[in-house]
């Protein structure tokens, strides 16, 4: 019994690292850490992506074990066209800070006189949002491959278990993005210390490839095209 026990958590683990490597996650990662300078930086928001992702699959599953709730597939869908469209806003998101380099216009007066000027925060950490992985990652908790761990939960009868076995798979997910969001952020860090122009192709790249995916995601669930 505690050899089966040890080979379904170790079994949830290595789901956790490839659930981790699903195509929306790592494209939804790769806009958070365009802008990043740092490998540090960059890993922490993959945990924090992580960390949200896992705090949502624990709350579903809770209720799933607890109430006895059978999920149907047709759940997914909300979940799903959710994150289509949280792709499209970060692309969105991203190829206007790389093509316009978030440039404002304020106004300022000085006693009777007053002027306009241009005002980047391009080059500003004060600007970033921690809270946006988490969020993220509470939104890809309930979309995807994360529907069919809710599912297999639902044919548990110990609570308990099943609440280990998604912490397991939380690890395994925490761990998997916060080395990929490492990764996928070199290409970034590198070009800003050699090309700023390079840079911003990468960031825009990454932008249109959100926006691409988030379109194919919501047209599938839409049914207007065919599994990709």
């Amino acid at each position: 019994m505690e050899a089966e026990l040890l080979l379904v958590l170790s079994l949830g683990f290595v789901l956790g690292l490839e659930h981790s490597a699903d195509a929306d996650h790592v494209v939804a990662v790769s806009t958070i850490v365009s802008k990043n300078k740092s490998l540090v930086k960059s890993s922490i928001l993959g945990t924090l992506w992580g960390v949200g992702h896992t705090f949502t699959l624990l709350v579903a599953g809770f209720t799933v074990l607890l109430f006895k709730v059978t999920l149907s597939d047709m759940m997914r869908f909300p979940f799903e066209f959710a994150v289509g469209i949280m792709l499209v806003a970060l692309g969105v998101s991203v190829l206007r800070r790389s093509l316009w380099d978030r440039v404002h216009f304020h106004r300022h007066t000085h006693g009777a006189q007053s002027h306009i000027h241009l005002h980047s925060h391009r080059a500003g950490e004060s600007h970033d949002h921690k809270h946006t992985p988490l969020l993220i990652g509470m939104i890809h908790g309930l979309a995807g491959s994360a529907v069919l761990l809710l599912l297999v939960l639902s044919t548990l009868d110990s609570l308990f278990l099943g609440l280990v076995y998604i912490l397991v798979f939380g690890v395994g997910s925490i761990l998997g993005m916060m080395g990929l969001s490492a990764v996928i952020s070199l290409p970034f860090i590198l070009s800003a210390e050699r090309s700023a122009k390079l840079n911003r192709c990468l960031r825009a790249m990454s932008g249109f490839l959100s926006i691409g995916l988030g379109i194919l995601i919501v047209l599938k669930e839409l049914n207007l095209v065919g599994v990709f």
